[in-house]
């Protein structure tokens, strides 16, 4: 599956897979405030200029995010993503507990909002769940 690459740097790596319309981001370290928001609008720009309906989230290297971080993506990014056609969540879990638990706050609100999440532990198998959804 051919991949390009729409951002690549110290904190994070961020590709689109354009046969299968998926978004993946896989961050380095921790990452936040405004490199996070710049990722995260980054791929929801290549996800709705595309059509794509699956993110594949690589959040090892991630922790807890600050508040207003998670405040905003919950308020402001997500609901734009979900306008813009968003149904398959692949989560690669960070590896700190703080960040699992946080991450597991955000998953309940958009199962919530109808998204398909899975939980796994390589991206390998990720890539290929996103690939069997339609």
């Amino acid at each position: 599956m051919s991949q390009m690459t729409v951002l690549d740097s110290e904190y994070v790596t961020l590709w689109f897979y354009p046969e299968k319309k998926i978004v993946h981001h896989k961050f380095h370290k921790f990452i936040y405030g405004p490199e996070f928001r710049n990722v995260m609008n980054s791929g929801f720009d290549v996800f709705k200029k595309n059509g794509a309906q699956k993110w594949l989230s690589d959040d090892r290297a991630n922790s807890a995010l600050p508040t207003e971080d998670l405040m905003w993506g919950l308020d402001e990014w997500a609901p734009h993503v979900f306008d813009a056609g968003w149904k398959y969540w692949a989560i690669v879990m960070p590896d700190k507990l703080a960040g699992q638990l946080n991450m597991s706050r955000i998953m309940k609100q958009y199962v919530d909002r109808g998204l398909t999440i899975q939980v796994f532990s390589e991206t390998d198998e990720a890539l290929k769940w996103l690939e069997e959804q339609s």
